[in-house]
């Protein structure tokens, strides 16, 4: 039945808004008053000027005196019935907004009746409720928590009526973002097959993956589908405006992209917005939200393939990350481009892999020449590329020797190996006895040897058992380290700044009182400075702030230029020598290609002073974010471009205000849910600095808007 030629697509379809302005469904009547309200958001104005061949030809008004008020939804919804029938049958697009949810009764009845010789319909109702109570078990007996099961065939007679008793199949139904509701519902819902997607489900798949299933489940054997969006569904401190909020909930900026998703699509029967409270929405912010919301899945598609980049990855990638909703197609500098042309300040610098910026020129240059010339050959063999970058490495960190490998993982697992066989055969611990002491909360990778590090649950669920010979101390306490050391310590590895743990900045000092005590106790300090090191934090390495020459340091990710996996581990010469030929290998470490990349980035970072800018910079951004009044932000800390600002989460989430952040172009990546991180190219100009300041006010102007609507 799903037949694409029975509709147009949306470019050449006419749609029709048709206003419900009904709130007797709900004990909060406020949402009557909500097309009136939209309409004179000039709603209608956006949607025409966006090229949609849209008109506002009628609002349906409930009667007061029709009678109780379930008579008065019944006549609204008869009303509604026929008025959608004739839309479709016409071949337009109806757009209904209410009121509350008592009106989908009269949509989807409305639609189902008009599609009647072609099929069933599908649906995707989005709602933070079920809405499936019947008079007999709702709590609260209001109407417009039965839609649903009155659309199912249950419920009040004078609804489940209509439209000579239409009824939907369930389970061509897909309720999405449910994070409210009550057994009776669920298991109504559950005896009938309507397809369920809670709230937990949407936060584990991520929406686009959720909305991508569910669209092809209500296309499935139907004539098309329609969508139900209740306000509530999403997140109040996003969208105050909507008559029964509930904490948590999808955010604006997944919904808009999945919401995207159906632009064009042929199956698209009508679309339902319903909830929105003018009464408490302070500063029509909802009722931009709704224009944005209609704009994402009624606007002109993209010339695109059948299935978006997103779901062609969700489809055939492993489910490990969990992305904004952005594709990125090109990069220059300190900017990204998305697959629509939007311009963004990168402000992430992929973990500090793209210290260098996007694409710089002379890395460019290096890397195609070396290309053309020699790419990759075994260790077993010399090049004239390695010595040259090994040379270089060792001069600019002040270390003796370098393992080069590929990624930060890889060094790191190369520095618990020397350390290791440093201790047995220079130290003189006991085989098979050496310890490892690292610091709670760090991030050295997610290998299973260094998992055995980690004090992060998520991490370690599910990948036990782990190695032994590791030990934990607080971070930022020396006295710890003297405490944890024992006779068969071998090694203490740090991060000078703990990056993904929440750029956690430890005390002055801290790090060179640690390299006293690893001295006096002949235990071997070894910085990982894949994150921080190659001037990110305003020196070359970032244990130089406090003046210390470590035993090992490890580096990666900037490493590469932003065009390579490159990293290395590098130590002083009694460390390094434990190796022996055919102790340690890495097929690509060390290869021509990636060896004249990586010896150009070195070169980059010393002659156009990366480190420099970066302390510059740092210290003129940090202190401009302080400078940003919010009742959102709880701290703002730092070194050179390594900034986080610790967000209140018991007000928002750093996810919600990372994705407030990409809708004024500004792409980061929260930590943890709790820190945002501010880590943009080391290239960054001042301008570009203030540019950046500009976009991240006017986002924490509106989460602190959102924050007191909520209030």
């Amino acid at each position: 039945m799903n037949d694409p030629t029975l509709h147009k697509p949306h470019r050449a379809q006419r749609m029709q808004i048709i206003g419900v302005a009904c709130g007797h469904g709900g004990k909060d009547h406020g949402t009557a008053s909500g097309p009136d309200a939209l309409f004179a958001s000039e709603l209608l104005k956006h949607l025409n000027s966006r090229g949609l061949p849209v008109t506002w030809p009628e609002t349906i008004t409930a009667d007061p005196t029709a009678g109780s008020d379930l008579d008065v939804v019944a006549r609204v919804c008869e009303q509604l019935l026929r008025r959608i029938d004739a839309i479709v049958a016409k071949g337009d697009l109806p757009i209904v907004l209410g009121g509350d949810h008592s009106a989908a009764v009269g949509t989807w009845k409305g639609v189902a009746r008009a599609c009647r010789a072609k099929g069933p319909i599908g649906l995707l109702w989005i709602d933070a409720h079920m809405d499936a109570h019947t008079p007999q078990t709702s709590p609260s007996g209001a109407l417009h928590g039965m839609p649903l099961a009155c659309l199912l065939g249950h419920g009040e007679p004078a609804l489940t009526s209509l439209g000579d008793g239409i009824r939907l199949n369930p389970w061509n139904i897909c309720l999405i973002g449910v994070r409210s509701f009550e057994s009776s519902e669920a298991r109504l819902l559950s005896r009938l097959g309507v397809h369920i997607f809670y709230m937990n489900e949407i936060e584990r798949r991520g929406l686009d993956a959720v909305i991508s299933e569910a669209t092809a489940i209500v296309q499935k054997g139907t004539a098309g589908f329609g969508v139900s969006l209740d306000l509530d569904a999403l997140d109040p401190l996003e969208v105050p405006g909507v008559s029964t909020p509930v904490p948590g909930g999808i955010s604006v900026g997944p919904l808009y992209s999945a919401l995207k998703r159906l632009a064009g699509n042929p199956g698209l029967l009508a679309v339902e917005l319903v909830e929105y409270n003018p009464n408490r929405d302070q500063h029509a912010h909802t009722a931009l939200v709704v224009s944005q919301l209609l704009d994402a899945c009624l606007g002109a598609p993209l010339v695109r393939s059948s299935q978006t980049m997103p779901e062609i990855e969700y489809r055939y990638g492993a489910h490990h990350y969990d992305p904004l909703p952005v594709v990125l197609v090109r990069g220059e500098g300190v900017y990204l481009w998305d697959e629509d042309g939007r311009r963004y300040i990168d402000m992430m610098s992929a973990y500090s892999a793209v210290s260098h910026g996007h694409c710089h020129p002379r890395l460019i240059r290096a890397l195609t020449e070396q290309a053309c010339t020699l790419a990759v050959t075994s260790r077993a063999f010399h090049n004239n590329r390695l010595p040259l970058f090994l040379k270089r490495l060792c001069e600019i960190t002040g270390q003796d020797m370098a393992l080069p490998v590929n990624t930060g993982l890889e060094a790191v697992e190369t520095a618990l190996k020397a350390a290791r066989k440093w201790g047995y055969k220079v130290k003189g611990i006991a085989d098979n006895q050496a310890e490892i002491i690292a610091c709670a909360n760090n991030f050295h990778g997610r290998s299973i040897g260094i998992l055995a590090m980690s004090t992060e649950h998520q991490y370690r669920d599910g990948f036990g058992p782990f190695p032994p010979g590791f030990r934990s101390i607080p971070y930022g306490d020396a006295e710890a380290l003297a405490d944890a050391i024992t006779p068969r310590t071998a090694a203490f590895l740090v991060e000078p700044i703990q990056g993904e743990g929440g750029i956690v900045v430890p005390p002055p000092g801290y790090l060179a009182r640690c390299a006293e005590i690893c001295r006096r106790n002949n235990v071997l300090l070894i910085c990982d400075e894949v994150q921080t090191g190659l001037g990110r934090t305003g020196r070359i390495l970032a244990c130089e702030h406090d003046g210390v020459k470590p035993d090992g340091v490890i580096l990666g990710k900037a490493l590469g230029g932003g065009l390579l996996p490159v990293s290395a581990f590098l130590a002083r010469r009694e460390v390094m020598e434990v190796f022996a030929s055919g102790d340690h290998g890495s097929t690509f470490g060390g290869n021509p290609l990636a060896a004249a990349v990586a010896l150009e980035a070195l070169n980059v970072l010393v002659e156009e002073q990366l480190a420099y800018r970066a302390a510059d910079l740092g210290e003129y951004l940090m202190s401009r974010l302080r400078d940003i009044q919010s009742p959102l932000i709880r701290q703002v800390r730092g070194k050179g471009l390594l900034i986080g600002i610790e967000l209140d989460v018991t007000q928002t989430s750093a996810r919600a205000a990372c994705e407030r952040l990409l809708q004024h172009g500004i792409l980061t990546k929260d930590t943890h849910g709790t820190v945002l991180r501010f880590a943009p190219p080391l290239t960054i100009t001042r301008e570009i600095v203030d540019e950046a300041l500009v976009a991240i006010r006017a986002a924490f102007r509106e989460l602190d808007s959102m924050f007191r609507c909520a209030a």
